[in-house]
């Protein structure tokens, strides 16, 4: 994934259920995040047109898998999977052998998307979220 490919990266994440956009996903914020880590984030296109990306990085001992979404017209193809696959390989080239992700509780189609390939749910474990902004929608 490269700035260039933000456009429709976020048009994607716009139309997908059970994603969150905040103002973190500025342009800006991207920028920063992908620049942070490199080959660890990426994009499925189909004829010239992004239908899939992922969002993932580190912070240096796990990763953290973020914003995987498909177009609804080329969902069921095995396209999220590879996704996710190159994300993992991205962060194990950094040396991260462990990655997590965040689903909400209410999404269960996509909770079940990820037991089906592999990933278990972490129900020994609270996140707690702090702001130090006035911004709500950060």
């Amino acid at each position: 994934m490269t700035m260039d490919d933000y456009p429709a990266v976020t048009e994607i994440w716009a139309e997908s259920e059970g994603l969150s956009l905040r103002d973190a996903d500025s342009p800006e914020s991207i920028a920063a995040y992908l620049a942070r880590n490199p080959g660890t984030s990426f994009v499925a296109e189909q004829h010239g047109r992004v239908v899939g990306t992922v969002l993932a990085g580190t912070d240096g001992r796990r990763g953290y898998l973020q914003h995987l979404a498909v177009a609804e017209s080329h969902r069921s193809q095995g396209i999220g999977q590879m996704l996710i696959e190159k994300a993992v390989e991205g962060l194990a080239a950094v040396g991260i052998a462990k990655t997590h992700l965040f689903v909400f509780c209410e999404n269960v189609a996509a909770q079940r998307f990820y037991e089906r390939l592999g990933w278990f749910a972490r129900d020994e474990v609270r996140m707690y979220s702090f702001n130090a902004s006035d911004n709500q929608n950060v």
